[in-house]
């Protein structure tokens, strides 16, 4: 008897999941090639015809905002933009300038006036990017070519401008830190789609056409923890193998808190996967750097993971992008 009950404890032992500080296996696409086939397979291009400038804002139909306005009940608005660093760090290279002008504060005028000096892009200040942010192999969104697009006076096509009424449609907060029990992820943490899927199951929620994917990494918990990182360097966020579930689930835009790719990148010879399958493969305009704690936890209080998302850009004719102050409300 004893023989048996100690030969039971030992393969109970052998079977138990075991602790591994092993990387997460590689996954297509590894590789320039594997990628180049992956953007062929998700592109958008021609998907709203050959002079498309929205991408997949298109699939934010009036019935969309519709749903997105009714999710507004408990009138409870919260803001996801960090507030612009003004101090140098490993995460903001580019501080955000910010002079008054004093002369402007004089009779007779008796004005307070100032003047900001903002490099938005980058991994530091709330932002929206532009369809025409990012090319891959001189060919932007839609296939446009890098002559089509580049001037020295800004994007001749594929501009922020293209978003002047504003996106309004529903928003799906994904808390990876919290499906894993953790208040944030580690800088390098890639996720993956049965992530994505398991906080859908977790909360009841699922992600649908022309719905916002909002991922939180929790890379401003940490930052308020331990300090700024090198986050160009080391950064959770998606693997490039989400691109087919995004695509297939019709996401219309996707924000994080940091922007929005694993790092280091995990496919060899191509930097920023994430952003070049998104942008200029299926033309999903990318919210980076939201802060998403305010928001986690007014979701936790009012146990709601769905909300209406307004984005409003500065409709800056031809910009790569604009700062931006996304507004959730429940």
């Amino acid at each position: 008897m004893l023989r048996t009950m100690l030969w039971s404890a030992l393969v109970a032992v052998a079977m138990a999941p075991q602790a591994t500080n092993q990387a997460p296996a590689m996954r297509d696409p590894r590789n320039a090639a594997e990628f180049d086939d992956l953007f062929r397979k998700v592109s958008n291009w021609g998907r709203w015809g050959r002079d498309d400038q929205l991408g997949s804002v298109n699939l934010v139909t009036l019935a969309k905002r519709r749903q997105a306005i009714a999710l507004a009940r408990d009138a409870v608005s919260v803001s996801l933009a960090q507030t612009s660093l003004t101090e140098s760090a490993a995460d903001n290279p580019r501080p955000l300038e910010h002079s008054m002008n004093p002369r402007l504060s004089q009779p007779p005028l008796f004005a307070l006036m100032d003047t900001y000096r903002l490099s938005y892009h980058g991994v530091a200040h709330s932002h929206l990017d532009a369809l025409c942010h990012v090319l891959y192999k001189d060919r932007a969104y839609n296939g446009y070519a890098r002559s089509e697009v580049d001037s020295e006076r800004g994007c001749t096509k594929l501009g922020v401008d293209n978003l002047k009424s504003g996106i309004i449609t529903r928003g799906v907060l994904l808390d990876i830190p919290r499906l894993q029990n953790t208040p944030y992820l580690e800088p390098g943490t890639p996720i993956f789609v049965e992530d994505l899927e398991a906080w859908e199951r977790k909360v009841g929620v699922r992600v649908g056409a022309g719905d916002a994917l909002i991922l939180r990494t929790g890379r401003w918990a940490r930052r308020e923890k331990v300090g700024p990182w090198n986050v160009v360097e080391r950064a959770a966020g998606l693997d490039a193998s989400v691109a087919s579930w995004i695509k297939a689930r019709g996401v219309a835009l996707i924000g994080s808190d940091a922007a929005l790719d694993v790092l280091p990148s995990r496919v060899e010879g191509v930097y920023l996967p994430v952003h070049l399958l998104m942008i200029t493969a299926l033309g999903i305009n990318l919210l980076d750097n939201q802060n998403l704690e305010a928001l986690a936890n007014t979701a936790v209080k009012l146990n709601r993971w769905e909300f209406m998302l307004t984005v409003a850009p500065v409709p800056v004719a031809g910009g790569t992008g604009s700062p931006v102050n996304a507004l959730a409300t429940f």
